[in-house]
């Protein structure tokens, strides 16, 4: 018996380190990508919008420190990557450690959303910024279509589709917290609304790839506090008899 209870209190004891590390691992790895996203995002998306005259383009690419900031940007974005990879799954370890049966379809729609807006981001990133890079390495006058058009492109990469798999990602991680009760209830809700204004949003407003990031801001906080939140003490029973 002895034996046992002690077997018991280890397996408990190593449970509780391995969940403690799985959520610093959350925490820093989803703050590091939002942060790194927002910042590659900013660096990356100061090139000219379609509007701009060919004189305007012409300007921007022929001065090195404004292509010198997109590139940055461009390897900048990697790292935002892999921090998301990590925080995904660190995420899907933490909620596959909770003792409820999780769904294996959310589970895998989680996995497989979060690996295509990865995929999806460094694409649109490489076509926003291949003016900017080309650049450095073709001296040639630039062609105001080619422009104009790539960075378009990357931009309805990471607003139509980016986004709409960060959608998926938000819905499923959001049901799977709150089965698991790694998310509170409120938070839920807030994922849930978050998650329609991303798949239905049909604007290419600069401003929605924002709020996956500071949802992601949100999530760690939440995972972080209901981890360090001291839960209540089990009832007390009265002795049958």
């Amino acid at each position: 018996m002895t034996v046992s209870a002690s077997t018991t209190a280890d397996a408990d004891a190593a449970a509780a380190a391995n969940s403690r590390r799985a959520t610093i691992l959350i925490a820093v790895a989803g703050c590091l990508h939002a942060l790194l996203f927002l910042l590659a995002y900013w660096l990356v998306s100061s090139t000219p919008g379609t509007e701009a005259t060919d004189e305007e383009l012409q300007t921007f690419y022929s001065s090195g420190d404004r292509r010198r900031l997109i590139v940055v940007g461009l390897y900048v974005m990697p790292f935002a990557g892999i921090a998301f990879l990590w925080f995904s799954v660190a995420l899907r370890a933490a909620i596959h450690a909770r003792r409820e049966r999780v769904s294996e379809l959310l589970a895998g729609m989680q996995l497989a959303s979060g690996i295509l807006y990865v995929g999806l981001f460094f694409v649109a990133a490489a076509a926003i910024s291949v003016m900017s890079v080309s650049m450095d390495y073709v001296q040639a006058r630039v062609d105001p279509m080619l422009a104009r058009e790539l960075p378009q492109y990357g931009r309805a990469l990471l607003v139509v589709f980016a986004m709409r798999m960060a959608a998926i990602f938000v819905f499923t991680t959001s049901r799977l917290g709150r089965v698991t009760g790694l998310l509170p209830r409120w938070f839920v809700v807030v994922g849930f609304l978050v998650g329609l204004f991303l798949l239905l949003s049909s604007s290419f407003s600069r401003v929605l790839v924002l709020v996956f990031p500071v949802w992601l801001l949100l999530l760690c906080a939440a995972v972080v506090w209901r981890r360090l939140r001291p839960e209540a003490p089990a009832p007390v029973r009265p002795p049958v008899g």
